[in-house]
């Protein structure tokens, strides 16, 4: 943004009200695992369709840190519907709510400035003027990365060498 004074908020302008933003620069990452931090979390509901159906549904909004390449905003939505419990499970696993294997009992007051790993693609689709377009999307939330193990000392004893 040009102005680093000015805190963007998403609010209703009055008719009178001074404008600034010209628009937010837009990012493609190439394909790649990134860190990510869950920037807005809000509870919906999916209406059903051929493969799932209705059910609850989280729509958040990942802002993804591509590093020098910039940085990309992509919305995701994870259905509360049994036939997606990986899906759930890995998510919460890639912002450190849940280890492996275990059972968790989902708290989406913490998924705001959760962060994570993930899977970025490119998914290309056409818009509403017929015009082929590409986005990022998320393929895959990824667990932590390991941690690091301690370097060995050695020990030397007292003796036969």
């Amino acid at each position: 943004m040009s102005n680093p004074n000015f805190t963007q908020v998403n609010r209703e302008f009055s008719w009178d009200d001074e404008i600034r933003n010209d628009g937010a620069e837009w990012t493609l990452l190439p394909e790649g695992e990134y860190p990510f931090t869950v920037t807005k979390f809000e509870r919906s509901r999916y209406e059903g369709g051929a493969k799932l159906p209705p059910c609850n549904m989280a729509v958040l909004t990942v802002e993804i840190d591509g590093g020098e390449a910039g940085s990309a905003s992509v919305q995701h939505r994870l259905y509360l519907h049994s036939r997606t419990e990986g899906l759930l499970c890995a998510f919460f696993e890639s912002i450190g709510h849940r280890k492996h294997g275990e059972p968790l009992r989902m708290n989406w007051a913490r998924v705001s400035g959760a962060k994570g790993l993930c899977k970025v693609g490119i998914r290309t689709y056409t818009n509403k003027d017929g015009e082929e377009r590409q986005t990022n999307e998320i393929k895959k939330f990824l667990p932590p990365p390991a941690p690091k193990a301690a370097p060995v000392q050695q020990t030397w004893r007292t003796g036969n060498f």
